[in-house]
């Protein structure tokens, strides 16, 4: 899991930088909105990117809980497991 939330990390800072052209570091202890300055546009494109790249649905009601960058590293990962754990669990 560790490694999974390296990489979903990764994935935030890569869409931070590239399409929210953020200048700044991106820390797991940032928070979303008073650090990185994002506003519900910049949150819509930031989890847009995210359930792009890891195939996963975040809704309106998970964005209420975000408050840290590690929060939102959080929530995607356990989506990805969750969404691996599907097609098991389907064929029992």
């Amino acid at each position: 899991m560790v490694e999974l939330e390296q990489e979903v990390l990764a994935e935030i800072r890569r869409i931070a930088t590239e399409e929210l052209e953020w200048k700044g570091t991106v820390d797991p202890q940032q928070d979303l909105f008073r650090d990185l300055q994002l506003d519900s546009l910049g949150l819509t494109v930031l989890a847009v990117g995210l359930e792009n790249r890891f195939r996963i649905r975040l809704s309106e009601e998970d964005a209420q809980e975000l408050k840290t960058v590690a929060d939102l590293t959080r929530l995607v990962a356990s989506r990805v497991g969750e969404s691996a754990r599907v097609p098991a669990e389907a064929r029992s």
